[in-house]
């Protein structure tokens, strides 16, 4: 969906108030529904972020109490878990002070922000799945296998959060 698209798709589902805010405030109202919206969406990626953790854990002390040689690698995952988890937590939201250096921040921006955190999704799918593989390997106590579905889950992450970091540049872009 474009930014154009996903603008006039919040303005079309806001009430008589916020369309007068608009009025009167130059678009401050779509601004602020575009950043509530991202803000959720960010919400909902940090509390299946933290589920994972939380499962990946149990993951962890039964490859510990298993003996499992590669129980390093589970305690790198969850490192690289807890990270990704607080950069979503912690994500730019598209403010910008009256006298910013950078510039404002406009509709268009927060669209292509908001479209940017809407394809994670598909992601944090894939991430899913390779976690409830992983789970069902270890609860088959299958060791063999779960080494690479170790790394395999590290890499989804490592991914990720690449992916993530590349965020910053849909408020920012780099133009003069």
């Amino acid at each position: 969906m474009s930014e154009r698209e996903t603008i006039d798709k919040v303005k079309g589902k806001q009430g008589i108030l916020s369309k007068i805010q608009n009025f009167f405030t130059l678009g401050y109202g779509t601004k602020e529904d575009l950043r509530e919206l991202d803000r959720k969406l960010r919400d909902n990626y940090y509390v299946d972020l933290r589920d994972m953790r939380h499962v990946w854990e149990d993951l962890y002390l039964e490859a510990l109490d298993a003996g499992v040689a590669q129980s390093r690698d589970y305690k790198k995952v969850i490192q690289v878990l807890d990270r990704v988890t607080e950069k979503v937590r912690h994500a730019d939201y598209g403010y910008a002070g009256l006298m910013d250096r950078k510039g404002h921040i406009r509709e268009e921006e927060l669209a292509r922000v908001f479209n940017f955190d809407r394809a994670f999704s598909s992601d944090l799918d894939g991430l899913k799945e390779a976690v409830s593989k992983t789970r069902s390997e270890v609860e088959a106590e299958n060791w063999a296998v779960i080494s690479s579905e170790v790394k395999n889950v590290k890499s989804l992450l490592l991914a990720f959060e690449d992916k993530w970091n590349e965020r910053e540049k849909q408020f920012r872009p780099l133009e003069i």
